[in-house]
């Protein structure tokens, strides 16, 4: 267990290394192409000519959507700088929680039922609050309940959230039901690991 727990830090390490490097890369293109678009370097030049000939294509597909959804051509390559950032930070959360986990459960074998117990409550209510938040995110950026992407959340939380609802009124047009029932799932964690 302790190869994989060295394993896994080690990978994060080195992805943050990695992560670190490619958006800085990402970001001196994303300067360059901005400026490229936006005439402040000449469009003719041969800094211009490489950026149209090798950056622009490979920009293409976050440039369609950029103007889909409205915005300026030109934005598209700090659209991908964010994406970078964002999905490298994402990555790293996801190591380090792996990383967690795989600790977690080497304690609980060592502890017996018990600890494999207390594992077993723990990543149950951990899916709990995961689901939750993952559905209140999906409804802020107007994904359908019925998506089978997110239909898993909508089983998983529907079922609680469902009796609060008949108790707690909403706060104007907010329904602040998510959250209680996010903060009731960690106290009654608690009351739960407490009492084994």
């Amino acid at each position: 267990m302790p190869t994989v727990v060295n394993l896994l830090v080690a990978a994060t390490a080195g992805l943050r290394v990695v992560v670190f490097v490619v958006a800085v890369i990402v970001g001196l293109v994303a300067l360059v192409d901005w400026a490229v678009r936006t005439r402040r370097l000449n469009p003719f030049g041969a800094v211009a000519r490489f950026m149209r000939r090798t950056v622009d294509p490979l920009l293409l597909p976050v440039e369609r959507r950029v103007i889909r959804a409205g915005g300026k051509p030109s934005t598209a390559a700090f659209w991908t700088l964010a994406a970078v950032v964002v999905g490298g930070l994402v990555l790293l959360m996801v190591l380090q929680f792996l990383t967690g986990q795989v600790v977690m459960a080497g304690n609980a074998i060592t502890n017996g039922p018990t600890g494999v117990l207390i594992l077993v409550v723990h990543w149950t209510f951990a899916l709990l609050q995961f689901a939750l938040l993952f559905r209140v995110i999906s409804s802020w950026i107007a994904v359908s309940p019925y998506s089978r992407w997110v239909r898993w959340s909508y089983v998983l939380t529907e079922w609680f959230l469902r009796p609060l609802r008949r108790v707690i009124p909403t706060v104007g047009m907010f329904d602040i039901t998510p959250i209680i029932a996010y903060f009731g799932l960690i106290l009654l964690e608690r009351l739960v690991l407490g009492a084994l």
